[in-house]
C-alpha cells in the first residue's frame, strides 16, 4: 500500500510541474544567411514583469560559438504584445559567446516587459541578414525549445520562467538542393 501511494504521489508531483506552453515565435532560416523571426498568436504561459534589458532567452537555439555581434537588422517591430516596440532589439549570446541560448533584449521603449498568462505574448517580427558564423550556429541548434523570461544567458534559466516555445523553420538542406538539381538535370535530358 505504501508503494502504491508513493507512486501516485510521484506521478501527481510530475504532473504539477508540467507547463502548457504555446508556440510564441517562429524563426525562418530558409534563406541562407538570413533570419526572419516572427511572433505567432500564441499566448503567454505566465504573468510576469521583468527588465527589458534582461529580455527573453531562446534556449538551445545556437549550436556553436560566436557570430552574434556582426549582423545587419533590416527591419524590426518585434516586442511584447503589451509594450511598444523600440524598432531595434539587441541579440546576445552569453558565456563569452559559448552559451546555446540566444538573448533578445531592448525590444521595447519601456524599461520593463509585461506578459499576462492567457494573453498574446508578442507582436511583430525581426528581419536580419546574418554573417555565416551566426547563421550556421542557428542551423546547428535545436529546431524547437523553451523561451525563458527574464533571462540574459543560460546561467539565468534556473531563476526564470517558461514563457512559451519557439520553432525553427530549417535551412534548405544540401541533400534537398542536390535532389532538385538532379530533377532539373533529368528533365533536361528528355
Amino acid at each position: 500500500m505504501n508503494t502504491i501511494l508513493a507512486v501516485v504521489g510521484l506521478s501527481m508531483g510530475v504532473t504539477a510541474v508540467a507547463v502548457s506552453a504555446d508556440e510564441l515565435i517562429q524563426i525562418d532560416l530558409s534563406v541562407v544567411n538570413e533570419m526572419v523571426l516572427t511572433s505567432t498568436n500564441g499566448n503567454s504561459a505566465i504573468t510576469a514583469t521583468g527588465s527589458d534589458f534582461s529580455g527573453i532567452l531562446l534556449d538551445g537555439i545556437l549550436g556553436g560559438s560566436g557570430g552574434v555581434n556582426f549582423n545587419f537588422m533590416d527591419f524590426s517591430d518585434f516586442s511584447s504584445a503589451q509594450n511598444p516596440t523600440s524598432g531595434f532589439p539587441g541579440l546576445w549570446q552569453g558565456g563569452n559567446g559559448t552559451d546555446t541560448g540566444l538573448n533578445i533584449f531592448a525590444m521595447s521603449t519601456d524599461a520593463n516587459l509585461d506578459f499576462t498568462a492567457g494573453s498574446r505574448a508578442f507582436t511583430g517580427e525581426i528581419r536580419m541578414r546574418l554573417n555565416a558564423t551566426f547563421y550556421n550556429n542557428l542551423v546547428a541548434g535545436n529546431t524547437s525549445g523553451n523561451i525563458y523570461f527574464p533571462a540574459e544567458d543560460d546561467s539565468q534559466i534556473p531563476g526564470a520562467e517558461i514563457l512559451g516555445t519557439y520553432r525553427v523553420i530549417p535551412a534548405p538542406s544540401g541533400l534537398a538542393l542536390l535532389g532538385l538539381g538532379g530533377i532539373a538535370a533529368g528533365r533536361r535530358r528528355r
